[in-house]
């Protein structure tokens, strides 16, 4: 399977200088739990998560309305093609221990986001799904004994 076969096509994407509360509002009028950050030339450069927002903003008393979302956004994104196979952007996803994978053309713009619950919906290997998922939560298959 492809990763277009499972991936989300219709993508919120912010700039750089856009402010906190307005990422905060737009992850909230359309259900997402992360924006792809792109630059002038409609590249991605950075993404941010609803995670970045409390750790980075909330937790350090950042002013939500002055802020642009450059000053917490992740930078370095990892990234996939539409036309990769699903088990190479699981074994992405995996590696740099991420649940959202931006997927970009051959000139480095987003054409749409693949999450660890689009693949939840898609996939046919158990086996393999759960190694991922094992591997993303750095849980090696331990049982958490609360």
């Amino acid at each position: 399977m492809k990763v277009q076969d499972c991936m989300c096509n219709d993508v919120c994407c912010i700039k750089p200088e856009t402010k906190i509360e307005e990422a905060a509002k737009l992850m909230s009028q359309n259900h997402v739990g992360c924006l792809p950050v792109c630059d002038n030339n409609n590249s991605i450069c950075g993404i941010v998560t609803d995670r970045d927002l409390i750790l980075r903003c909330v937790a350090c008393n950042k002013d939500i309305k002055q802020t642009p979302i450059s000053d917490v956004m992740t930078c370095n994104v990892s990234t996939c093609k539409k036309t990769d196979d699903i088990t190479n952007a699981e074994s992405k996803m995996g590696q740099k221990q991420i649940r959202r994978l931006p997927v970009c053309d051959d000139n480095n713009k987003v054409v749409g986001i693949l999450t660890i619950g689009d693949i939840i919906n898609n996939e046919n290997n158990e086996k393999e799904l759960c190694t991922t998922l094992e591997t993303i939560c750095n849980c090696e298959g331990k049982q958490n004994n609360m």
